[in-house]
């Protein structure tokens, strides 16, 4: 029988650049949480792995040989000896290189349905060190819970009990590469930045109390990506607009934005009137948890 999963759009509430390592990989300190909306998985399990995708924003996800799914699987199959594979058919409906993740949470859901299909617990070092052979992003995508994640997204902090976050995710549908906006911080290798993020236990688990600290802090990739994708501008400028907008940044490289508000309500207005106006816009209302 076809085992399903969600693959939830990751949120970064925050995002710091702390460095850069002598290999060239950038570090960070980012505070990350989970949105419903999300792209949809399926796995039938069988011998062979094989992968087919489909729905809104397929076109945009690449070839499927080179799809985080594929990757995952074959990553986890070389740890796990006699590992069933199967089918996958993935259902896309999130941007690509929207600085949501999406590929990420395609790759932890297709190693969560393996787990299933092979009777592994979640807890399985051999899925983690699978997700880290995938992506700097995967990791955290396991669990798909609100946690720190640090250095190269490979260091997760304990989970953390935040309130859920009525918000509003708009993207302008033009794509941002990850590489060129960390490239355009002209970080030199072997630098080291001082922390200035609060640590886990100094996360407020009160609504008003997270936003407004949330509203000290800041995204260090939202400037290089505004400069390479000035549409960027205008969704912020357009959600900023919106009644009852609490805060409005970008999420990861980008071009996502999001806009958090008091209440479910709110947010499912302001996406209303954001469609309106922007009918060539990806806006989504939801809850980040």
């Amino acid at each position: 029988m076809p085992h399903i999963d969600r693959a939830s759009a990751k949120i970064n509430l925050t995002l710091h650049v702390t460095g850069r390592r002598v290999d060239g990989w950038h570090r960070l300190e980012s505070l990350v949480v989970f949105a419903g909306a999300a792209d949809a998985l399926t796995l039938d399990p069988g011998p062979a792995l094989a992968l087919t995708v489909a729905g809104p924003t397929a076109a945009a996800a690449g070839p499927d040989d080179d799809n985080l799914v594929a990757k995952a699987a074959r990553a986890l199959a070389a740890r796990v000896p006699g590992l069933i594979l199967g089918r996958f058919v993935l259902v896309k409906r999130l941007p690509v290189a929207a600085g949501l993740g999406g590929g990420s949470a395609d790759a932890a859901a297709a190693l969560r349905l393996l787990a299933r299909a092979n009777g592994l617990p979640p807890d399985d070092a051999r899925l983690y060190e699978a997700a880290c052979a995938t992506g700097a992003d995967v990791p955290v995508c396991l669990a798909s819970r609100s946690r720190m994640m640090r250095g190269t997204g490979h260091e997760l902090g304990p989970l953390l009990g935040l309130p859920a976050l009525p918000a509003v995710l708009v993207n302008p549908r033009v794509p941002v590469p990850t590489v060129a906006v960390f490239k355009a911080l002209a970080i030199a290798p072997g630098t080291d930045i001082a922390s200035s993020h609060p640590a886990d236990d100094r996360i407020p688990t009160e609504r008003e109390a997270l936003i407004a600290q949330l509203a000290d802090l800041r995204n260090d990739l939202e400037p290089p990506a505004r400069a390479m994708a000035p549409e960027i501008d205008a969704v912020i400028a357009a959600l900023a607009a919106t009644a009852g907008a609490r805060l409005v940044r970008m999420s990861g490289s980008g071009a996502t934005v999001f806009g958090l508000y008091a209440t479910p309500r709110d947010a499912l207005k302001a996406a209303t009137a954001l469609r309106r106006a922007h009918p060539g816009w990806w806006v989504r209302a939801t809850m980040l948890r």
